[in-house]
């Protein structure tokens, strides 16, 4: 075991929330050292060999058999990912479930996945950045339903602006709907109220698909002849368009260059006069002259690459230009003259002092080359500590130490969107697998008094035909020669079919429930010796309602829409099936884990405060989405990046004190 020098803040993790850590910290001038457990591919600073890199994992993607959101990135023995392709249903000859890196003790599996590699998850996410609601922040108080959170949405509002900064969000404000307006005054109103009235995203809207205005159009007419019924009444289906985390044409009218500390007042800012130079590793003055543009940020490699989405539709797993944005583009804004960054560097325990309960170190394992089975243990020193490795690792990682939970709430109150998924044949062409994954969502369940009942959910409109449920097109051909179908009659088939698929998924936003967990258990360990997690995971009657609920109104959209319904539900269609009121539903997961080490208004009842630090140690910081207390309905990844700013604030102020 190796002691190292001491930095200001030691980092385990180098997805979005470590990035901005990272990047923020040492801007402000602070020494940090980032330990990754994956492979430095990526991580390099040079540009040439990033290209190289990327075009590897791109290779890897075009090959794979199956293209699920890890399709294209190593899996170390070392530092293995979660992968869906490992799920399998949990019966009583092979519970836990141990093919993969997650030992599923059930009764349901987990079907979601994340990246343990440079960059982590936003290699693979989707790109949505819709923020959550005002009520999604106060589930308990309205609706009776998990717990509060410790801070309001006015609260976070300042960090939402940060994180759609950071990320560059394209979209339009105006477009995005409120479920409880029902009039345009309404939602202008709201609208003013929760972005502001001049608040502009920082790039313009990425245009809507072709199938996002054939899918809209039906639904208008079924709204003005005869609207569809949601639980007994009568309702209007609004659709919002989505903000997205790819470039596009920069905004005008958006004012900010960055985001510095200003010591004097101990806060983060937007900056309108002045920015970082990545070249000069400082702050410059922006001569008064100078022309204001928003700067889309480009790929790794080439910052006039990626400058625009080019429409390519493999959002996930992978952008083949970078015009999505991933945490290597924060992380190279970071002052690299007081960046350390340490690859193939596993963080296993945390130490700490028992009488003082101050964090010593962070303990840590290296090994030389992918799947090495030898390894050296060395441990991180610094004032403060972060742990930003996701929710399931920073989870496990508290258990394997003995630390932070004196609430008992580490690994508690794991959530997932649980998407019920609905495919059907258009009466017209809509062209899916043109532009990004999806540009449209259908916003009106977002929120009501039904939620005191059974989840909300937002519902996309899917840009990629059926390929997500029944592996299109590739199964489309399969099927047709199957039945001995070739040639001209083939191509007319698939020519007629594919171009009318529709896909929509209903995101049920999972309540947050002490029984569903992460715990560690001796008998499973990786590779060098690390746990691996042992996930507890089910569905409640609360999220089986919303199923039911979600699939009649889907029944009622497809019959009066004229769209022929393919949907099939059964053990054999996905890992996650479950019965309620003597139907099957299917099931899968979002990839949005969360909720394993909530914040909270106490420590008797949660793991961090208001600002993302542990109730019970002073120099340890979660950040990450283990630390929403609720889900909503929105994608997680624009509010984890918003707290994460409130956190590495709260991390300066103390740096100061």
């Amino acid at each position: 075991m190796t002691q190292n020098k001491t930095y200001d803040v030691v980092i385990v993790g180098s997805g979005i929330s470590g990035a901005v850590i990272a990047k923020t910290l040492t801007q402000a001038g602070k020494r940090v050292l980032l330990l990754e457990a994956g492979l430095t591919a990526g991580m390099n600073l040079d540009r040439n060999g990033n290209y190289l890199n990327y075009v590897d994992y791109l290779n890897t993607f075009y090959q794979a058999e199956i293209k699920v959101p890890n399709s294209p990135y190593p899996n170390i023995k070392d530092a293995p990912s979660i992968n869906v392709i490992d799920m399998q249903p949990i019966t009583a000859t092979n519970s836990p479930s141990t093919t993969g890196y997650l030992v599923q003790a059930g009764p349901l599996p987990f079907a979601s996945d994340c990246l343990r590699g440079p960059g982590g998850t936003t290699l693979h996410w989707l790109g949505s950045t819709p923020r959550m609601l005002p009520n999604d922040f106060k589930m308990k108080s309205l609706y009776g339903v998990g717990v509060d959170w410790p801070i309001s949405y006015e609260d976070l509002m300042p960090y939402y602006e940060m994180a759609e900064f950071e990320i560059g969000v394209s979209g339009n404000v105006d477009q995005i709907k409120w479920p409880e307006a029902s009039t345009e005054k309404q939602q202008v109103a709201l609208k003013n109220k929760y972005y502001g009235k001049n608040y502009v995203f920082p790039m313009q809207e990425i245009p809507t698909s072709y199938l996002d205005s054939i899918f809209t159009g039906l639904v208008k007419e079924i709204n003005n002849n005869d609207p569809v019924k949601f639980n007994g009444k009568k309702a209007t289906i609004g659709f919002s368009t989505t903000p997205q985390g790819r470039n596009s044409v920069p905004n005008p009218q958006y004012p900010y260059r960055d985001i510095l500390w200003n010591p004097k007042k101990k806060k983060l800012e937007f900056q309108t006069k002045k920015r970082w130079n990545i070249q000069l590793n400082g702050v410059v003055d922006i001569p008064e002259d100078e022309k204001y543009e928003y700067l889309p940020v480009g790929s790794t490699w080439d910052p006039n690459t990626g400058l625009r989405c080019e429409g390519n539709a493999s959002c996930v797993p992978i952008c083949p230009v970078q015009a999505k944005y991933n945490a290597l583009k924060t992380l190279f804004k970071a002052d690299r003259t007081k960046t350390t960054i340490k690859t193939q560097s596993v963080a296993s325990k945390v130490l700490y002092d028992e009488k003082t309960k101050e964090i010593t170190g962070i303990e840590y394992k290296t090994y030389n080359t992918a799947n090495s089975l030898t390894y050296e243990t060395h441990v991180a020193k610094g004032k403060i500590y972060v742990l930003a490795a996701s929710a399931i690792e920073n989870a496990k990682i508290l258990l394997a130490s003995g630390i932070a939970n004196s609430s008992d709430q580490v690994g508690r109150n794991l959530m997932d969107h649980l998407c019920l998924l609905t495919w059907g044949l258009l009466p017209e062409k809509g062209y899916p697998y043109r532009g990004p994954g999806s540009t449209t969502n259908m916003s009106s369940f977002r929120d009501g008094p039904f939620r005191k009942e059974h989840a909300a959910w937002i519902c996309p409109i899917d840009n990629w035909g059926w390929a997500w449920p029944v592996f299109s097109p590739g199964s489309d051909l399969a099927v047709a020669l199957s039945k001995n179908i070739f040639g001209q009659e083939l191509r007319a088939l698939l020519a007629d079919s594919i171009p009318r698929q529709l896909l929509l998924h209903y995101e049920c936003e999972q309540a947050p429930e002490p029984g569903n967990r992460v715990t560690i258990d001796p008998n499973y360990r990786d590779a060098i010796g690390n746990y691996r997690p042992v996930i507890h995971y089910d569905a409640s009657d609360y999220m089986k309602k919303a199923f039911k609920a979600a699939k009649d109104l889907n029944n009622q959209i497809f019959k009066d829409a004229g769209i022929q319904d393919y949907t099939v539900y059964s053990p054999t269609i996905a890992q996650d099936y479950v019965g309620y009121e003597g139907q099957g539903y299917n099931f899968w997961g979002a990839g949005h884990i969360v909720g394993t080490h909530r914040m909270g208004s106490s420590k008797k009842d949660s793991v961090v405060n208001a600002d993302c630090r542990t109730w019970d140690h002073d120099n340890l910081y979660l950040v990450g989405c283990g630390n929403m207390p609720t889900l909503g309905t929105s994608n997680p990844t624009l509010t984890t990046t918003a707290l994460t700013f409130k956190a590495a604030e709260a991390i300066l102020k103390q740096l100061e004190k």
